[in-house]
């Protein structure tokens, strides 16, 4: 008598709950989880053309983001969707230009482009409400009209120390 194959096991989700602290690798995991997805389904690769500050691209600076969001969540104990917490923050500055060029490079692209990388993210993926207001929300105060999820406060929060950490320290998390 034949015995059935066994089906393939497939790979687990490595899904972050509330109110558990997980490592580094954990967290790391994740983001490169839903960060491969993102880059199969849109143009995520293409942040990895275009340097954000310092020496670092885009897509790293996004990574880095991704993870401090959830660093800080987990640190100060507020309940998030860790789903939405990362796809948002990978896809905050999804824009896909050299903000570097132009009249009046920091300026005009510190005010214009979460406008644009949320009309680019919408033209490639299906975002939730959430995920939406983290992109179009997260150069607060800048955009004037705050939002009104955790979620999109702890990327503001997590993008204004990662900016600040990675030109001053040229620090980054590698995925």
């Amino acid at each position: 008598m034949k015995q059935a194959l066994a089906a393939p096991r497939l790979q687990s989700v490595p899904i972050l709950r509330n109110g558990v602290k997980y490592s580094k690798r954990r967290i790391i995991a994740a983001i490169r989880y839903e960060a491969e997805i993102l880059i199969r389904e849109g143009r995520l690769a293409r942040t990895k053309e275009f340097i954000q500050h310092s020496d670092m691209t885009v897509f790293q600076h996004v990574c880095h983001v991704a993870y401090m969001s959830c660093v800080l969540s987990m640190e100060l104990g507020i309940d998030v969707n860790y789903r939405e917490l990362i796809r948002g923050a990978l896809l905050h500055d999804y824009f896909l230009y050299d903000w570097h060029k132009g009249k009046h490079p920091d300026f005009g692209h510190a005010f214009g482009h979460p406008g644009r990388a949320l009309r680019n993210a919408l033209r490639d993926y299906k975002l939730t409400e959430r995920e939406v207001q983290i992109i179009r929300h997260h150069m607060w105060p800048l955009t004037v009209i705050p939002p009104t999820c955790r979620e999109a406060w702890l990327v503001i929060a997590a993008d204004k120390i990662c900016t600040f950490l990675e030109v001053i320290r040229k620090e980054r998390v590698r995925l």
